[in-house]
């Protein structure tokens, strides 16, 4: 058989077992922070039909959807004259049904459809899960990563997105993330501005090249929606509307001026002033920043829109997002709910968190205590004595051959055990154990009578 060369496909990534037991730390800290507002944790495939996904994330999301071809003769529906022309799009239809989930929340519109006759709403739920997108890998950016989100389904009430300001702010903190930016705006203000540029036809258009103002000069932006058809009118309209800034509260008295007359901006502004004063009435340290170039690309989004940016280390990106949509499950033939949700960008907090040394140094193994011998008769002892310490909760294991003393404690330091007890000959005559500190490289005589309770005072 000829040998493969063991490569991974791009975009994804192994971990290994410390990897593993910081995102460990870091979903249960997210976790427990949607537990405490009242949120649910949620499961929904990580398949669904393409008839499902596509649509709802606009053209350039439709383009980095991974499609999955239909098991066994996948061209045999596919009519002859589109084979002929070789017209993928045209084909896709009758080759792939299914597709692999982009994100959770088109997923959550399903699920609420299917599920509402059992669900109590408003429905506030939590889902951590893999999500997939065919993006151009990079520092930060995967093809395969996970999201954990938090959505509450069937309420307009402004104190639901108040609350995920405050998930955002509470989960950051207690993660370390002390330099986030909360950028916030309205997708009706963005609606407000198409009017008042007369290019409402071209909404989606304008939102996506305002999106990228994040990544690409202004001017670019400007010269892509001029080639796109916009007069240079309307690039000035634009442009005065990127150039307010100052505090939030000066920005929207400006947007108040800017949008006199246009009920849907004035709306827009009326409700981000709520959500505003609102939340810093009860957080007052929230790092909340009206962001006038903020506008979540994506097509669903309709009301409040928010973006998380860190502020330190050198992935200075946006770790966090989120928005009101109002039409999602009315898509899946559902009654209209209304819903509004954050997603946490784990890979990228994961990776700024490293960067920045912030996870715990006990995160680093599993194992506890390794129990050590020298043959049968010390290996049958310190076996007994380990299932003692696991009944009472210690992590421990044995190293399962007899070995060279030097050998057990080698693995023992390449797994970061930080005790290891030495069972010898004299250890089982005198019931008294060798514990040797490895971090510290000290030893002492313990009671194999005290031994459990022993390392609870360590670990308590």
């Amino acid at each position: 058989m000829e040998k493969i060369k063991p490569t991974l496909s791009k975009g994804t990534r192994d971990f290994l077992p410390e990897e593993v037991a910081k995102r460990n730390f870091l979903f249960e800290a997210i976790t427990k922070v949607f537990s405490k507002y009242g949120f649910q944790q949620i499961e929904t495939p990580a398949i669904e039909r393409l008839e499902t996904l596509t649509g709802k994330y606009g053209d350039e999301g439709d383009k980095l959807l991974f499609k999955i071809l239909n098991s066994g003769d996948f061209l045999k529906n596919v009519p002859s004259e589109i084979l002929a022309e070789v017209k993928s799009s045209a084909a896709l239809k009758h080759i792939a049904e299914k597709g692999l989930r982009y994100d959770l929340t088109v997923p959550l519109a399903r699920y609420v459809v299917q599920h509402q006759d059992k669900l109590a709403f408003p429905f506030r739920r939590f889902h951590i899960g893999q999500v997939w997108r065919a993006d151009r890998p990079q520092k930060g950016r995967y093809q395969e990563f996970y999201q954990c989100d938090a959505d509450i389904i069937g309420s307009a009430g402004l104190l639901n997105e108040v609350e995920l300001i405050l998930i955002f702010t509470e989960a950051f903190a207690k993660l370390g993330l002390h330099e986030v930016e909360l950028k916030i705006s309205n997708r009706k203000i963005l609606a407000a501005l198409a009017e008042k540029m007369n290019c409402a036809a071209q909404f989606s258009v304008l939102a996506v090249a305002i999106d990228k103002l994040d990544k690409v000069e202004k001017e670019k932006v400007f010269e892509t929606l001029l080639q796109e058809g916009f007069s240079q009118q309307q690039i000035d309209v634009l442009a005065t509307y990127l150039n307010l800034n100052g505090t939030n509260e000066s920005i929207l008295q400006q947007l108040k001026q800017f949008f006199i007359g246009i009920s849907i901006g004035e709306l827009g502004i009326e409700e981000l002033e709520t959500v505003i004063n609102t939340a810093l009435s009860v957080a007052p340290n929230a790092p909340i920043k009206i962001d006038l170039s903020l506008a979540r690309g994506l097509d669903y989004y309709t009301g409040f829109i928010i973006e998380a940016k860190n502020n330190s280390g050198s992935l200075r990106s946006s770790i966090g997002s989120g928005g009101r949509y109002d039409n999602l499950t009315e898509i899946f033939g559902g009654k209209n709910l209304t819903g509004v949700g954050i997603s946490f960008g784990v890979e990228r907090i994961f990776d700024i968190m490293e960067e920045l040394n912030l996870f715990p140094e006990n995160l680093k193994s599993g194992t506890q205590v390794l129990f050590c011998h020298f043959d049968e008769v010390t290996q049958n002892f310190a076996f007994k004595e380990l299932q003692k310490l696991r009944s009472g909760n210690v992590s421990a294991e044995i190293y399962p051959t007899v070995s060279k003393l030097g050998k057990q404690l080698d693995y023992a330091n390449k797994k970061q055990i930080q005790f290891a007890v030495i069972v010898g000959s004299e250890e089982v005559e005198t019931q008294m154990l060798t514990v040797k500190n490895l971090k510290e490289g000290t030893q002492e005589k313990v009671s194999a009578n005290v031994l459990l309770q022993y390392f609870k005072n360590k670990y308590n």
